[in-house]
């Protein structure tokens, strides 16, 4: 039985960047590193972009998981940043739950690694307790393709909608109208086609 159509909404989203940490990365074989970790920045720069409220997860990290990619802390210096102590999943932190509920958004946009933990984990939470989920596929990174399916199965079984960073970007903006230079600044940064193509509608339209 097919689903409504539930857009998101800019003025009613959160993302939430779960794990995104220098030990866990190096586990990610389902997707090209670099390849991933640009999908990483480029879901924190629309973030950014369009002023959604952001937080900011580590699990155990002054074990083998490693520390916060840099990045991330770059783009959001004053952003909600929880260091779980030992919690896998992040929902059972109460920091983190009341940072997620302080934002007042009923849609949440979910990344992490690795994706059938750290992700599903408060997807499937979430969920529970009636917010929309959007899981960022291609931000989010695991052992293998196995493991992946796997995991987008049992979310997608509970409700989540699975999203790729640029797809979430068009349906946040809605309408070229509203900026393309920002727009378009945004995609050519992180996708190099793009800043072929953004470059010919420049010189086009000067």
């Amino acid at each position: 039985m097919s689903k409504p159509y539930v857009r998101l909404d800019k003025n009613n989203a959160a993302v939430l960047l779960v794990d995104h940490q220098a030990g866990l990365l190096s586990l990610v074989r389902d997707i090209d590193p670099d390849r991933f970790k640009n999908n990483v920045l480029a879901l924190a720069d629309l973030s950014k972009y369009f002023n959604l409220p952001t937080i900011l997860t580590t699990s155990f990290e002054t074990g083998p998981n490693g520390p916060l990619v840099p990045e991330l802390k770059e783009i959001f210096p004053d952003a909600p940043y929880i260091a779980r102590s030992g919690q896998i999943n992040a929902w059972d932190n109460e920091e983190f739950l009341a940072a997620v509920k302080a934002t007042g958004k009923k849609q949440l946009i979910i990344a992490g690694v690795v994706t059938e933990v750290c992700v599903a984990f408060p997807t499937l939470s979430a969920l529970a307790e009636g917010y929309e989920v959007f899981v960022v596929t291609d931000a989010s990174g695991t052992f293998n393709e196995l493991t992946r399916d796997s995991a987008w199965e049992r979310m997608t079984a509970a409700g989540a909608q699975l999203m790729t960073w640029f797809g979430v970007a068009c349906e946040l903006h809605r309408d070229w109208r509203n900026d393309i230079e920002g727009l378009g600044a945004l995609f050519s940064n992180h996708i190099p086609d793009y800043r072929n193509l953004i470059t010919s509608y420049t010189a086009l339209t000067k």
